[in-house]
């Protein structure tokens, strides 16, 4: 699967949820249990649909995958 992407005036943020969530044979229902978020808010971001995300919400998706802001969000220049 290719990353989600979100356009913006400088490039695209990339969420990389698919790859991280396969790495760790998790759900994103199991992602959404841990986070305390529903499974439809998180699959708009995971789909790059987000408009924005609490660093409170990045900071728990971070904790239930083990890992860093950047491992889930990247930003591609145009």
């Amino acid at each position: 699967m290719t990353p989600a992407k979100q356009a913006g005036p400088d490039g695209q943020v990339v969420v990389h949820l698919d790859r991280l969530l396969a790495e760790r044979g998790m759900t994103l229902t199991e992602l959404a249990d841990r986070v305390g978020i529903t499974v439809v808010n998180l699959s708009v971001l995971k789909n790059g649909r987000a408009k924005a995300v609490r660093f409170s919400t990045l900071a728990a998706i971070c904790d239930a995958l083990d890992c860093q802001p950047g491992d889930v969000l990247t930003v591609r220049r145009t």
